[in-house]
């Protein structure tokens, strides 16, 4: 099976540099023309499925790259963003030192109060990925968010902790992965 991962398409909470987690946020016309390009990109790839987190951001995305109508998305609440708490909408720069250290270093420093943990993370994104690796699959199209998408290339790296934070996620980046016999392999970037 062949598992593509991309992140959603830019959004205003995106371009004015403000943490976006949970907030249901629409694309912007960048994060729609994001996505169509990303979907020219792949070619003719079909999918057997397409899988978004249940934000709208990442279910217009999946409809955008795979060509397909929303209502053939199939929404798993699994992989939607992380829950960032008191710091959802606060901008990049201006989050204090907790969060900021949190955000660079998760490997090092834990996460603040009313912000969702890594291994909370690592957790739902490897069942949702277990459960996953079980259907009979041979391109399956995931797209989510900045956050949950370092635990899920974690757990398809077999990275320590279970995630893979560097480098980070650009919007409607295409991270594809080889996962046979329980056994996983990078192929390559979109």
């Amino acid at each position: 099976m062949n598992i593509w991962i991309t992140r959603h398409g830019q959004t205003r909470l995106n371009k004015q540099k403000l943490m976006q987690g949970l907030t249901d946020e629409p694309l912007n016309e960048t994060g729609r023309a994001q996505a169509a390009e990303a979907g020219a990109r792949i070619g003719d790839i079909k999918f057997d499925a397409v899988y978004a987190s249940p934000l709208d951001r990442a279910i217009e995305t999946a409809s955008l790259i795979a060509k397909v109508d929303r209502s053939e998305v199939k929404i798993d609440p699994r992989i939607i963003e992380t829950d960032f708490g008191k710091y959802e909408a606060k901008s990049y720069y201006a989050m204090g030192i907790p969060m900021t250290l949190y955000w660079a270093l998760p490997e090092i420093f834990p996460a603040p109060k009313s912000v969702e943990t890594i291994s909370s993370m690592v957790k739902r994104s490897s069942d949702f990925l277990k459960e996953i690796e079980n259907k009979d699959y041979e391109n399956l199209l995931i797209v989510c968010h900045g956050g949950i998408i370092r635990a899920l290339c974690g757990y398809l790296e077999d990275a320590p902790k279970g995630i893979k934070w560097r480098p980070k996620p650009h919007n409607c980046e295409i991270r594809v992965y080889e996962s046979a016999n329980g056994k996983h392999s990078f192929i390559k970037v979109f």
